[in-house]
């Protein structure tokens, strides 16, 4: 264990003193190297000879002989000096084509079905020895699982984070009806009448059957009859292909499920307000290169399978980078 007590008696700057005029054997270039003047450089040695008590460097003639206390403790010095410098050099910068390991993200099951399958392809172009593991997620328990170390970031439309995490702000999401425009039989884009007097499906983990689309409803003097809650929405094509109903969900789950199950979407004839997707990580990775090349392309994915989908969306030209920064306006 380190002597706390006898390292507070010395300063850093009086070895590296020591260590440079073990070298030179010359004042002269000794301060010229450390970029000091020469009184200051004896000033160093003086505190240098009371702190190890010995005279450590004699003068002779035009140069400087070191003592045998000197002599002893030089390798040592030189062995501490050269392990800090090595400790404080810029890390290496990332490189994902030759790291082996995982990526890990959470996410809920709508964006997951947007994002996490064009995330996985790119990831296996950039950097083939990595793996990418998705974790079920939602803002209940994103702070906890990021806290333990389950993922690198989280997807989802979080709460004030706490002061240890950063939320970066991704996309804004509206809501969308989708539907089977066959069973249904119904015009799109439908009236506010049709939608309300229609059977609903609702998409809850916890089994709410009521959302801000009844309160929504309720301040037009309308209310809706939900027929089905379902806890994921990969149960919700069948279901929708199964009987005449409409569901109300974000934007980017309701094109993706659209045009993977010839289904029909529509905007809402009713303003409801639109969520804000962010990405939760912890304050501590913010500048680690790994986490960073990680969350900055997901970024870039993100943006590409949204305009894919057909969202509009505009990303600034410093979107990626984002350790506090807005990224982009969505949906």
């Amino acid at each position: 264990m380190m002597n706390d007590a006898a390292l507070r008696k010395i300063d850093l700057n009086l070895l590296l003193a020591f260590s440079v005029l073990m070298q030179e054997r010359n004042v002269s270039r000794a301060a010229e190297r450390l970029l000091l003047g020469q009184p200051g450089l004896s000033a160093a040695l003086k505190r240098l000879r009371e702190t190890l008590d010995d005279e450590l460097f004699v003068r002779v003639g035009r140069g400087l002989q070191p003592t045998p206390r000197a002599l002893s403790i030089a390798p040592a010095i030189e062995d501490a000096l050269s392990g800090i410098e090595r400790a404080i050099r810029p890390p290496i910068a990332f490189d994902p084509s030759s790291w082996q390991g995982e990526f890990r993200v959470g996410m809920c099951d709508n964006l997951e079905s947007a994002f996490f399958g064009p995330l996985a392809a790119r990831l296996r172009q950039l950097s083939p020895g990595s793996r990418l593991i998705g974790l079920a997620a939602d803002k209940r328990d994103a702070e906890r699982l990021l806290d333990e170390g389950a993922y690198d970031f989280s997807v989802s439309v979080h709460d004030e984070p706490a002061s240890w995490h950063i939320r970066a702000p991704l996309f804004t999401q509206s809501a969308f009806c989708i539907y089977d425009a066959e069973q249904i039989g119904l015009k799109t884009p439908l009236s506010l009448k049709d939608f309300a007097n229609a059977a609903h499906i609702t998409v809850s983990f916890e089994g709410n059957t009521s959302s801000n689309v009844d309160a929504a409803l309720a301040r037009l003097g309308y209310r809706r009859q939900v027929v089905a809650t379902v806890p994921r929405f990969s149960a919700l094509p069948t279901t929708l292909r199964a009987m005449p109903a409409i569901a109300t969900i974000p934007e980017s789950i309701a094109r993706c499920i659209a045009q993977l199950h010839g289904l029909t979407i529509s905007e809402p004839p009713l303003d409801l307000p639109a969520d804000s997707v962010t990405m939760l990580y912890r304050r501590v990775d913010r500048l680690d290169s790994r986490a960073l090349w990680f969350r900055r392309l997901f970024v870039e994915v993100a943006t590409e399978a949204l305009d894919a989908a057909g969202c509009q969306i505009g990303v600034s030209t410093t979107a990626c980078n984002f350790d506090e920064e807005p990224l982009a306006e969505a949906c």
